[in-house]
């Protein structure tokens, strides 16, 4: 998409062969070493192979650009302090928090991932467009290789119409520079993503040829996912009907006829022990029944990269564990920069709400997730929880002492005995309840830690200390999604679910999270959004009670911090109403309707002729 840059290297290279030839004779001379092209290669065998594998790569990128997916929405935030502090002192909002004037056209982050997904789009038609020429293939084994093009073509084509509307829709190889690149309507999109899927379902095999690569099942939970949403036909422009719900609930249950539910949530998330002293140092496993697709990562430092068309991981590997919450490298008895605790750069903050959403007793869920006691690793001798207004006061702490406990939303603190000695309490550490992990403690100068629960969902031990560097691969597509995809479907009117009801399909999910609470009734805070409410409410599904926002919940419980949030509630139409529910930015925030689409990269619209046309009201 990116055509003036072309032309530019093609002007660049022109001017250097016209300087070339004034000069002496034996700068000409030429010694090639191969005679081998592009044009030549990719009609081999092998060429065509390595065409297609140039595809996977870039999926790496696109999925570590999480910030239009998972901020600025009901469960994650860009800052984790809004709370005014005991003297008053208040943290400015991110832009992707209170979507205010600075969300607009130029922001980066919806520049890379425009750029992400057409680069990625462009790799796939030339897959596409150049498969003619390969003439010595077996005919089954290619219908399946440019089925796995089509199928990412599909993927990033569903992700870009669904941030910005009417979007480009190359279906060919560009390989002259061009500015013209029209907005096809939404609707036609959806049309193309489809037919492609629908190829694809019938091409590829149920297996295949090496674990990674996309097959029949990948592309029949796509399919299950874009039924889905252009059955909710947003603002009539999809082109979607009720017809499409009975088409996503047909196609998660072929999915969950394939995809066994693992035994235990936490199988499906790197093995690791709460405390760094006692951390696991075995094998881990990523290879789980339940996950129908996954980028891809390994422990080979040469082939663990993101793309190397792009800057965006030097170090290489999969970055999840570093994205999320707190750090507790900051810890009380603290090795520094170590993997004890590794890496966390706070990039996607949880929401208090989020928190109050799982019942802290029996959802293991939230035992998983959220890392709720941290531990000192080595030893501090007279440590001064009120350096500045009491220093006399001191504490030491010895290997393995708590250095902080996060309470649970339904069991805060209710005398000063349960307090840290900071606050006159009787503990050596922190106690911290849940209303007060975004702002709020009683007081500004603890030494203590003050902080949230770390979330430790995708956190891998035994990687070294960095921003990435991880191994285990990350799930894009899973089978527990797709029993909350015909929930959904069933409740928008779908009929024929070969388990029953919708409130079967999700209370499925949520069993396996309840483990040997199995069949019990787990409840979360009936008003997530008051942070001090105890007020409890079940979160079982009944036929009675089952609808979006009980689904959504699920999602919230089941899905944090995968790469869906914004998506969810977008095809929902709940982006707003429930960011202003349960995002803790409620001063300055700006969210409208218009943010049910992402502003076109204005860099996209200067490089276009005639000129891209932008989303209303940017």
């Amino acid at each position: 998409m990116k055509s003036i840059y072309s032309k530019t290297k093609f002007l660049l290279v022109a001017g250097l062969l016209l300087v070339s030839m004034s000069c002496k004779d034996k700068f000409l001379e030429e010694n090639p070493k191969t005679t081998l092209t592009t044009d030549v290669y990719y009609k081999t065998e092998a060429g065509f192979e390595d065409l297609v594998r140039a595809c996977y790569p870039l999926l790496r990128n696109i999925h570590q650009n999480r910030m239009l997916v998972l901020n600025g929405t009901d469960i994650f935030s860009s800052l984790g302090t809004w709370n005014p502090t005991a003297t008053g002192k208040e943290t400015p909002p991110s832009l992707f928090d209170v979507y205010d004037t600075r969300f607009n056209a130029t922001v980066p982050e919806i520049q890379s991932l425009w750029q992400l997904l057409y680069t990625e789009i462009a790799r796939t038609n030339t897959v596409i467009s150049r498969a003619d020429g390969i003439t010595t293939m077996a005919a089954a084994l290619k219908d399946a290789r440019v089925s796995e093009a089509k199928f990412l073509r599909a993927l990033c084509l569903f992700y870009a119409v669904q941030q910005w509307g009417d979007i480009p829709m190359p279906l060919s190889e560009i390989t002259t520079p061009k500015k013209d690149f029209p907005r096809v309507p939404a609707a036609e999109v959806y049309k193309q993503i489809i037919s492609d899927l629908l190829e694809c379902e019938t091409k590829l095999p149920a297996t295949a040829s090496n674990y990674g690569r996309i097959n029949k099942g990948t592309a029949q939970f796509l399919l299950a996912r874009v039924y889905l949403t252009r059955g909710w036909n947003f603002n009539n422009s999809l082109g979607g009907s009720n017809a499409d719900f009975d088409l996503a609930l047909q196609y998660a249950d072929k999915i969950i006829d394939a995809y066994p539910l693992a035994a235990n949530y936490k199988d499906l998330f790197p093995k690791r022990s709460d405390n760094p002293l006692t951390q696991y140092t075995g094998a881990q496993n990523d290879k789980n029944a339940e996950i129908v697709f996954a980028v891809q990562y390994n422990s080979d430092v040469l082939t663990n990269k993101t793309d190397a068309a792009f800057t965006q991981d030097a170090a290489g590997g999969n970055d999840l564990h570093s994205r999320f919450g707190p750090s507790g490298e900051g810890f009380i008895g603290s090795k520094g920069r170590t993997s004890d605790y590794n890496r966390s750069l706070g990039i996607h903050q949880i929401n208090t709400a989020t928190y109050r959403l799982f019942d802290p007793d029996i959802d293991t869920r939230y035992a998983h997730n959220f890392v709720s006691v941290g531990y000192a690793l080595s030893a501090v001798k007279d440590y001064k929880p009120l350096p500045l207004s009491n220093p006399n006061l001191k504490v030491s702490f010895a290997v393995g002492d708590t250095v902080l406990v996060c309470r649970p939303w339904n069991k805060p603190t209710t005398t000063l005995a349960e307090r840290g000695i900071d606050l006159g309490g009787t503990k050596n550490y922190a106690v911290v309840n849940t209303y007060e992990y975004g702002g709020g403690y009683p007081i500004d100068n603890s030494g203590f830690n003050i902080q949230a629960p770390l979330m430790w969902k995708f956190w891998q031990p035994g990687i070294p200390y960095g921003d990435a560097y991880g191994t285990f691969n990350e799930c894009v597509f899973r089978a527990a999604e797709a029993y909350l995809i015909a929930a959904e479907a069933i409740v928008k009117g779908a009929k024929g679910g070969k388990l029953g009801g919708a409130e079967v399909y999700y209370n499925k999910v949520l069993d396996r999270a309840l483990g040997t609470k199995k069949g019990s009734d787990p409840k979360c805070a009936a008003a997530p959004e008051n942070q001090k409410s105890l007020d409890a409410v079940s979160y079982r599904a009944t036929a009675a009670n089952i609808s979006i926002d009980l689904i959504l919940d699920e999602r919230a419980r089941e899905l944090m911090g995968e790469y869906n949030r914004w998506f969810d509630l977008k095809r929902t139409g709940k982006l707003v109403e429930r960011v202003k529910k349960y995002n803790p930015w409620t001063k300055g925030q700006s969210i409208t309707d218009k943010h049910y689409l992402r502003p076109v990269p204005q860099s996209e619209i200067d490089l276009s002729f005639p000129k891209m046309s932008q989303n209303p009201g940017y």
